[in-house]
């Protein structure tokens, strides 16, 4: 299973995220200070140790965590390319912002001597992007081991749980808090979902990530065509996608039957399954961002 279209066209948000969250974890690993990195109640409130709560944000405490932390930023990517930087980036600070909020909360509430420190690293925002993980992004391909039944999104999950349980009740009650984040931001709490940054914003960060500023993604390119008429969106894409001899493979119908019963058109489903090479995570995600421009 793949979040789309390989690399960061269209995610440069997510870039700079994954950029920062990497060199920071290094950083502090250098300076062997991944122990430190962690907040506790006492250091915000007594200590006025400000730096280590926007610190935790960012750094994970060990290696382990961060491979499998970047991992799961940089699927969740597809998520920015679905609602476009500027409404990712209200909810990369919706979950951010709540999910502190929660901890401090439990941390107060709790009081238990084993928490006096939790683990540091982007919880909030990977957890809260589970939310629409489960709800929003299909599943493609079933399978089954001995007696055992999986999907090609058990993958994600269990590097999830991996996460989630990497310190114990230290990174538990983060991920925990980062899914009522995501359920609070999928409620539209405050109406957050109709909130917006200056665009100034999201020119900054798409300025971040000029390496790809010369080209265009797939994704891109078929969001600008699937945004017209059914009609129209079939036929720019015969006149601007010549057919490669992959590409003209007929969808199976039950594939566009599911495009279809989650609310598309059939003859843009169709033609984002031919290009998507009839993955239909892929598909999805053409058709989520033609909707969300």
């Amino acid at each position: 299973m793949n979040g789309g279209p390989s690399g960061f066209n269209n995610a440069p948000v997510t870039r700079t995220i994954i950029i920062a969250t990497a060199l920071l974890t290094i950083l502090f690993g250098i300076q062997g200070r991944s122990g430190n990195v962690g907040w506790s109640y006492q250091d915000i409130f007594k200590k006025l140790q400000i730096w280590k709560l926007i610190a935790s944000v960012f750094a994970f405490s060990s290696t382990p965590e961060l491979l499998f932390g970047i991992y799961l930023l940089y699927y969740f990517r597809m998520f920015e390319r679905q609602i476009g930087s500027n409404k990712y980036s209200v909810f990369i600070l919706f979950s951010v912002i709540v999910s502190l909020l929660l901890e401090i909360l439990a941390l107060k509430l709790l009081k238990d001597p084993s928490l006096t420190i939790l683990t540091s690293g982007p919880y909030g925002l990977i957890f809260s992007s589970f939310i629409p993980f489960y709800f929003d992004i299909p599943v493609s391909t079933r399978f089954r081991v001995f007696s055992l039944h999986f999907s090609d999104k058990t993958f994600i999950y269990l590097a999830g749980l991996q996460l989630l349980l990497s310190s114990w009740k230290k990174s538990m009650l983060p991920g925990i808090c980062g899914i009522l984040a995501g359920f609070m931001y999928r409620l539209n709490v405050l109406h957050v979902r109709k909130i917006k940054f200056p665009e100034f914003i999201a020119s900054f960060f798409s300025g971040l990530s000029w390496p790809f500023r010369g080209s265009t993604s797939p994704t891109a390119a078929a969001r600008n065509i699937l945004g017209s008429s059914p009609f129209q969106a079939s036929q720019a894409v015969e006149r601007n996608y010549p057919a490669s001899l992959s590409s003209t493979i007929e969808p199976a119908e039950d594939l566009i039957a599911t495009l279809v019963s989650m609310g598309f058109e059939r003859n843009p489903a169709r033609q984002a399954l031919i290009h998507a090479g009839n993955d239909i995570n892929a598909a999805t995600n053409i058709l989520l961002e033609s909707q969300a421009h």
